[in-house]
């Protein structure tokens, strides 16, 4: 039977009491949940960093304090006081020295990695101006891509492709909206350097969100987060020994000095915390199309905070993110096929509050069940095999 006769015996035997059903449409209902979901939780990661930026602004502006490893450190710290002090409380395999011993080097990485990633793109503002930092730091997004494709094996498809570009189109309407506004503020002192510092960040970004979704969807969130913060803390502290010994002693402390730099520490352990589960919903890539957000929700509060000139071609930039952000996750990302399965990792078997070590199945299941399955004969014995398969 050719193509065209397949066509029409399906158009032949089509019944649209088959297609709206009360399954398909709670299917469809599901879907829109998620995708709601997945928004809700994307503008509140782009929310958080709103607040970073805002707590940052004030201590730079009205209290010259321009110290971004202390910031990040105080971030680290609550990361280890709180995921680290998880991991030390496990036992089984997945434990703190059995992680320690298995992958050290790996989370090493990773938190150089991540602690640059902050202050390239912080160092940068010295350089460049913002509107280059807000448009190059958009290069995030295709080396995420990349890297997804090739380390995630996630497979993207046009829409996907098209939907990236209507973000960027919106992030472009930020950017000319704030060169109308007179907003193309920063040092010029080495744009090229600035520039570059800013590419750097991005790229590391994107190294440090791959390898959070690998882990969040393989391991475990905690195990994630742990092992970042311990490592963390370690490189910020001989990071702002040395980079920063002369800024944290002329701070002027003040019980506003403090309430920013624990608004800020807050905010940012938050954004920390809360990514990675944004992350395990839908994906890597998906969560920066979200965090374009963030800028816009900056300038809506600096419009009341700051007294900038507002422009309508903010909401239309944020109306056009969002366009794209939710075009992107309307299509489910396909992966190709891998060997490892998530569930069946000890470490997500441990977050859920399972234990680790494995039982054999048997053992689990009463004796009489045992019996029964035993007795069967050759055909029950392999249903009841591709039945648990399934499961």
């Amino acid at each position: 039977m050719n193509e065209r006769s397949r066509t029409l015996l399906w158009i032949r035997e089509f019944n649209p009491k088959q297609v709206f059903t009360w399954r398909h449409l709670s299917t469809a209902h599901l879907s829109l949940r998620q995708l709601a979901k997945t928004l809700a939780m994307g503008q509140g990661l782009a929310g958080l960093i709103c607040g970073t930026a805002i707590t940052s602004q004030f201590l730079a502006s009205n209290f010259h304090v321009n110290t971004p490893m202390l910031q990040s450190f105080l971030n680290y710290l609550l990361l280890t006081v709180t995921y680290t002090t998880m991991l030390l409380c496990r036992t089984g395999d997945g434990n703190f020295l059995q992680i320690l011993k298995r992958r050290w080097w790996k989370y090493l990485l990773l938190g150089l990695v991540d602690v640059e990633a902050n202050y390239t793109v912080v160092k940068a503002y010295q350089y460049t101006t913002i509107t280059s930092i807000q448009l190059l730091d958009c290069f995030v997004i295709p080396v995420l891509m990349g890297l997804s494709w090739w380390i995630l094996k996630a497979r993207y498809r046009l829409i996907h492709s098209v939907a990236v570009c209507i973000c960027l189109l919106g992030v472009g309407a930020m950017v000319g909206a704030d060169l109308l506004a007179g907003r193309d503020q920063g040092s010029t002192s080495n744009i090229l350097l600035g520039d570059g510092l800013v590419l750097l960040s991005a790229s590391l970004y994107a190294v440090s969100n791959v390898c959070q979704e690998y882990t969040v969807k393989n391991l475990s969130r905690v195990e994630f987060l742990g092992m970042v913060g311990l490592f963390g803390t370690i490189i910020s502290t001989i990071q702002m020994v040395i980079l920063e010994r002369n800024e944290i002693p002329a701070i002027q402390w003040s019980w506003e000095v403090g309430l920013l730099f624990a608004a800020y520490a807050l905010c940012m352990y938050a954004l920390y915390s809360f990514m990675p589960i944004v992350i395990k919903l839908s994906s890597a890539t998906s969560v920066n199309l979200s965090l374009l957000t963030a800028d816009l929700f900056g300038l809506f509060c600096g419009i009341f905070l700051f007294h900038y000139n507002f422009s309508g071609l903010y909401v239309i930039s944020l109306v056009v993110i969002l366009i794209g952000f939710v075009a992107f996750n309307a299509v489910p990302t396909p992966t190709a096929a891998t060997d490892s399965s998530p569930s069946s990792s000890p470490a997500a078997t441990c977050e859920e509050g399972c234990s680790e070590n494995p039982v054999d199945a048997q053992e689990l299941q009463p004796t009489e069940d045992r019996r029964k399955r035993s007795t069967s004969g050759p055909e029950q014995s392999y249903g009841s095999t591709e039945l648990g398969t399934r499961m």
